[in-house]
């Protein structure tokens, strides 16, 4: 065995070592191995309890709507509805039924992750919250398959490990809506009608070869996605999904002649009688979640929030919390973290006019919690909050100069939406400071709403897509004037476990950390 590694080790250009030596690095490769199982225990364990809340809420949505009796039918219209960006859930089948909607696909990625040989790590966490973010509005337990099980035959022929690499087909289901929009409405030659379900040969086909398609070029483009933003955006899949759904949109539409569709809309009447917002239900259910992300990591981590203090000074620039840290205090970041953005959407919902808690907007607390442990953590975010806040108060400043009224809030619900992917660019704050985190929130804000039209709602990480524009311009100009964080930089490692990406060897990557 010593043999083995000592040869391993000189093709890689390290010194042999011997005797005791050689036994602390067994030790430290043994101990190396131990955080990692323990870290995907936590891991697993997460989704599995996520994935039972939202079902246990669904039960106990079911008896405070009064939906009990038609939470499966309901379920059925979820997922055979067409569901460009913004498609509430919560309009459409029910308060229950998009939290059942939400448990079912959790339930489905936890067992993937516990059934595929090998360990689960922080892109597969992040996965799963992109997954269980989006049953919310856009992707049901229908659309997700297609787009998740794809990857798999490149997986399959590239000799690729699934495990490692199971994150990339929970990523690939932001193109859930082309599913949609191909099996019920696309190939349709009358108008749509909301509740039916009209399957012709043509768009069963279209949604298999799209499918097809996209197993095999996001992984061929989500490691060039880097490079473009050169890590500041966490959310790499975002602006590389947004480009490829950017050309399918026009392809499918502008090309074709054929007028864009928009979200379905559909009267409901118990929604309505809570004023389109479940505030109580939603503010309880989030509560209880982040409190016991908390205890279960202070439990975890010998009673205690001992190294919290350094998670939180982290950059979040190519930083993995889960290995730099451990899993136990993640958890506590998830549950801080998650405390500090639902206290920012109810502060926004009560001093501003927009929208409420619907169905978006729970999700996108869920995905605001996608990258706790790969970068983002209270201290690195906030200054993007700030910049959202920034931008409303100059328009209005602008609007009132100008004799104008100022036509959206930072509750609009795109305005929402974008603000917990506008997070993904918190490795800005860690690296070049407050001002500038502030200025990326500032243009990510300004962006927002405008993204969505180049992919015509139908790529669910608009979010991500905004937030890599808004790196893309604003990296130069840092670059330019603060060339201190770029010359650091340089001959610094950033691992594939930090980005949204195609891990090809998990032996050589443990070797090489």
């Amino acid at each position: 065995m010593n043999d083995i590694i000592k040869n391993h080790d000189l093709k890689r250009g390290f010194t042999p070592l011997s005797g005791g030596g050689m036994e602390l690095f067994m030790e430290k490769r043994s101990k190396n191995e131990s955080r990692t199982i323990k870290n995907s225990r936590i891991i697993d364990g997460i989704a599995f309890g996520f994935s039972l809340a939202f079902l246990v809420a669904a039960f106990l949505a079911a008896h405070y709507t009064g939906e009990w009796g038609s939470v499966f039918k309901n379920w059925r219209l979820i997922m055979i509805s067409p569901c460009p960006l913004v498609t509430d859930y919560f309009a459409v089948g029910g308060l229950a039924s998009a939290l059942l909607n939400a448990g079912a696909c959790g339930m489905a990625c936890f067992f993937f992750m516990i059934l595929l040989k090998g360990e689960s790590h922080a892109n597969t966490l992040a996965g799963y919250f992109l997954v269980v973010a989006h049953c919310f509005y856009g992707l049901n337990f229908l659309n997700m398959w297609p787009c998740f099980l794809a990857p798999f035959l490149y997986l399959k022929l590239k000799k690729l490990d699934f495990n490692d690499n199971l994150h990339v087909c929970m990523f690939a289901t932001s193109f859930g809506p082309f599913i949609s929009e191909f099996l019920f409405r696309y190939t349709l030659k009358t108008p749509y009608v909301f509740g039916t379900v009209t399957l012709t040969v043509s768009g069963i086909a279209l949604a298999l070869l799209f499918s097809l398609a996209i197993g095999f070029i996001i992984p061929a483009i989500l490691p060039g996605a880097k490079a473009w933003h050169k890590g500041y955006n966490l959310y790499n899949g975002g602006l590389a999904f947004g480009l490829f759904g950017f050309f399918i949109f026009n392809l499918m539409y502008k090309t074709m002649g054929i007028v864009a569709p928009q979200p379905s809309s559909h009267p409901n009447a118990i929604y309505e009688s809570f004023g389109r917002s479940y505030t109580l239900f939603g503010n309880v259910f989030f509560l209880t979640i982040f409190l016991i992300c908390i205890a279960v990591g202070f439990f975890l981590n010998n009673k205690s929030f001992r190294g919290f203090s350094h998670l939180v000074r982290d950059t979040g620039f190519a930083s993995n919390f889960s290995e730099r840290y451990g899993m136990p205090l993640c958890l506590i970041n998830i549950g801080v973290y998650g405390i500090m953005f639902l206290a920012y959407i109810n502060l926004i919902i009560i001093f501003t006019p927009g929208a409420g808690f619907t169905g978006p907007t729970v999700g996108v607390i869920l995905a605001a919690l996608t990258f706790t442990a790969l970068g983002q953590h209270p201290s690195n975010v906030w200054p993007i909050l700030v910049g959202y806040v920034l931008l409303y108060g100059f328009t209005l400043i602008i609007c009132h100069l100008c004799g104008r009224e100022i036509t959206w809030s930072i509750s609009t619900q795109a305005y929402i939406n974008g603000v917990a992917f506008a997070t993904g660019l918190c490795p800005i704050v860690g690296r070049y400071g407050i001002r500038a985190g502030i200025a990326a929130g500032f243009m990510c804000a300004s962006m927002c709403t405008a993204t969505k039209d180049l992919h015509g709602g139908f790529v669910l990480y608009n979010g991500g897509f905004t937030a890599g524009i808004t790196a893309l311009i604003l990296l130069p100009i840092l670059e330019h004037y603060v060339p201190v964080a770029r010359e650091q930089m340089k001959h610094q490692y950033i691992s594939m476990r930090g980005m949204i990406t195609i891990e090809e060897n998990r032996n050589k990557k443990n070797d090489r950390d």
